[in-house]
């Protein structure tokens, strides 16, 4: 199916993703790999959640993790541009027939909580908490250093539905894979911030989320993240890379934290702010379209995936499948 144009003039507008709330079986733990291996900072915390942001962010946090009896994805949220855009959100996605409900949520103003068409739980939010910046205090960076969370990679059972979702509110497409058999699309990469994405679609088992990056400053934070991890007791949880992706041109590796939520640690890609940018077309079967070097990715990578807490988990209508390592 075609790539939609564009949508400039969205019934709302948003900014750029903000945060993830994992749901985690072993507070400590979770602590333990995010704080003290990855590197992000703990805000707040307290028996039952943690606050973590990472170290160019100003606002209260980027990642919350949230004790529970299993491991899920509570919500992906999005800041919007003011308050007038969450009014404007509550009254599309009513016309819409999706789920609205305003929540309390700490250290944020009114916010707004629904679901998307496959079901995956959004959160959409203006008013966050600012703290004071620390990215000069380089006394704190360490682990892989990571300066912001940069996107969400979501299993899809119909990616041409996602982006034309998420095309209606101002998401645009900057790359995607085509499968030429069938021509619906296999996966796409959206942004709203200038970068490559903040939200892409991957067609599998879903809705479920595939991962969730952060940007690091420079190739070598990751070697350096290996190095660290090997000699930790998280050898297991190294899933996939280093490499540079052909889609992005991104230099990345694929961790699972405890709970076997996966993270990408990403860096290099490229600025997308043109308006009428013009998105690239990839092969699903072209062998540098997952790895620009040609080394196919594991089956697990297409295959596992946390699941959204209350949504029900179905099959792709895609059949097709890339290349996959033996």
């Amino acid at each position: 199916m075609p790539i939609p144009m564009p949508n400039l003039y969205p019934p709302f507008n948003i900014v750029r993703l903000s945060h993830v709330e994992f749901i985690v079986t072993d507070l400590a733990r979770s602590r333990a790999f995010y704080a003290d291996t990855l590197g992000l900072q703990v805000v707040t915390e307290d028996a039952e959640r943690i606050y973590l942001r990472a170290m160019e962010e100003r606002g209260h946090h980027c990642m919350i993790l949230r004790q529970g009896p299993k491991a899920e994805v509570s919500m992906l949220a999005l800041k919007l541009y003011s308050e007038e855009d969450l009014d404007k959100a509550w009254d599309w996605l009513c016309e819409q027939g999706l789920p609205v409900e305003w929540v309390e949520r700490p250290h944020q103003g009114r916010t707004l909580r629904t679901r998307d068409p496959s079901g995956m739980p959004l959160e959409f939010y203006f008013q966050m908490e600012r703290l004071p910046p620390i990215h000069q205090k380089y006394a704190l960076y360490h682990g892989v250093r990571p300066l912001r969370i940069d996107h969400f990679n979501c299993f899809s059972t119909d990616v041409d539905a996602s982006v034309e979702f998420y095309n209606r509110i101002g998401f645009r497409v900057t790359e995607y894979t085509e499968d030429d058999e069938s021509g619906r699309l296999w996966a796409a990469w959206m942004h709203r911030k200038g970068g490559v994405h903040d939200i892409a679609f991957t067609n599998g088992r879903g809705p479920r989320l595939h991962h969730t990056a952060f940007w690091v400053p420079t190739p070598l934070n990751i070697i350096d993240l290996l190095d660290l991890m090997s000699t930790t007791g998280y050898l297991a949880n190294i899933e996939r890379g280093p490499g540079r992706h052909g889609i992005s041109n991104a230099f990345f590796l694929y961790i699972l934290d405890p709970d076997g939520h996966r993270i990408e640690i990403y860096c290099s890609d490229y600025q997308t702010v043109d308006p009428d940018l013009e998105p690239i077309r990839w092969d699903l079967k072209d062998p540098q379209r997952q790895t620009l070097w040609g080394a196919p990715a594991p089956r697990s990578w297409f295959e596992h995936g946390s699941i959204f807490a209350g949504a029900h988990v179905t099959e792709p209508l895609l059949k097709a499948q890339p290349i996959i390592a033996p």
